[in-house]
């Protein structure tokens, strides 16, 4: 069973355009967080702000849907 994950990952600046909501479909936090770490393409921002990713994927809100589409980020916000 797919999981939409609503991740509220907002950082203070000035390193707030790494930061933002995201709508993720996926199977569980760790997909949820390669999917987010992909999507945003910055190494230097995948190095820095893993812990507070992962934090924040355990804090969102979770909800569970039946889903046969393949994992991927739904929408996102980021400043």
């Amino acid at each position: 069973m797919k999981k939409i994950y609503i991740v509220d990952h907002y950082l203070p600046f000035p390193t707030s355009e790494y930061g933002g909501l995201w709508v993720v479909l996926a199977d569980d936090d760790d997909e949820c967080f390669d999917l987010i770490a992909d999507y945003d393409g910055s190494a230097e921002y995948n190095q820095q702000h893993f812990a507070t990713l992962k934090e924040n994927i355990i804090k969102a809100r979770i909800f569970s849907v039946e889903s046969t589409e393949e994992s991927y980020v739904v929408d996102s916000f980021t400043t």
